[in-house]
């Protein structure tokens, strides 16, 4: 068993290197085939001198093989250069310190989102047609269905402007009413598909003749529920729940924009209208190795959570 999961995880490796590659290659090539460039004129007005020499500081007049061969190179050796908004700061420090604000808030609305959504959804599932059930969809499809931003300006018109409960933006780790209404925000989406998600699937299992089969034998419900039928409706629902801690450790762009969080994510926004070259391609490639981790991770615990699941070969 453990020689076939580390000639998996090799293989699996291997592949995500190949898709790496690939993916970078066409992010680096689209990134410098859109109009306008870091040092033009209209933004930064500069003599044909002045320009020249700052293009050939970053290496900008090198071919774009060459480019993309020097970073690569680079960021191997975890040198990602600096970024053209923060001369001063190397993007590495950049992360360092916008990483952990945007790790920690999406870490925390993906923990009450997972909870909330496993727990709607099996109640959902056990009590299914009924008042209940009609409620906790309606709340999962809000989710869903409303737009992040129209949520959370709702949220500080009620709770900021109507009731001041909570500071309206900001954050600062010892302060913990500025955490609140951003984390709601964090969750809501990930909560609804959870929970839509883990509906499904409970009903599926529900239904199965060996749950049917236990509850002949007399076993107590809760018993059932817990160890035969939410083990199995789990599978579905770690499909899509390993890949959302890539969104959330990356910082959600609307959320720290309208809540004013000093994350990782208005960063993305910047570094592509402003063709901040270096740090965009740091963010793209930090959010590819991070995807090809959980869905590596997201494989090796199928194999843990049902053991029908074997590595390379699907279901038995």
């Amino acid at each position: 068993m453990w020689n076939k999961m580390v000639v998996y995880i090799i293989k699996r490796i291997l592949s995500s290197l190949v898709s790496l590659i690939i993916v970078t290659i066409i992010i680096f090539s689209v990134m410098h085939s859109i109009p306008g460039g870091p040092f033009d004129e209209e933004k930064m007005p500069l003599s044909p001198a002045a320009k020249e020499k700052i293009l050939e500081m970053y290496g900008l007049n090198d071919p774009l093989y060459v480019q993309y061969f020097k970073f690569m190179w680079n960021a191997l050796h975890f040198n990602f250069g600096k970024s053209y908004q923060s001369p001063g700061e190397e993007i590495i420090d950049l992360v360092k310190r916008t990483l952990p604000i945007s790790a920690f808030m999406g870490g925390l609305g993906l923990a009450w989102a997972i909870t909330a959504g496993l727990l709607l959804g099996i109640v959902s599932a056990r009590k299914p047609n009924t008042f209940l059930d009609y409620l906790c969809t309606a709340f999962s499809s809000y989710s869903i269905s409303v737009p992040v931003y129209v949520s959370s300006i709702f949220m500080i018109f009620i709770f900021s402007l109507k009731f001041h409960w909570f500071p309206s933006g900001g954050f600062s780790f010892g302060e913990p009413r500025t955490w609140i209404m951003p984390i709601i925000a964090y969750g809501l989406f990930p909560f609804g598909i959870i929970a839509r998600y883990t509906r499904s699937s409970m009903l599926e299992v529900l239904n199965e003749p060996y749950i049917l089969t236990a509850k002949a034998k007399g076993l107590p419900d809760w018993y059932i529920l817990i160890r035969h039928a939410f083990k199995n409706a789990l599978i579905p629902v770690i499909t899509i729940l390993l890949p959302m801690f890539t969104g959330v450790m990356t910082g959600s762009i609307l959320i720290e924009k309208v809540f004013r969080i000093p994350g990782l994510g208005g960063y993305f926004v910047t570094s592509i209208y402003k063709r901040d070259y270096p740090l965009e391609m740091t963010l793209m490639l930090f959010i590819s190795v991070s995807l090809s981790l959980t869905y590596l991770v997201t494989d090796i615990v199928y194999t843990i959570v049902d053991p029908r699941v074997r590595l390379g070969k699907g279901k038995k």
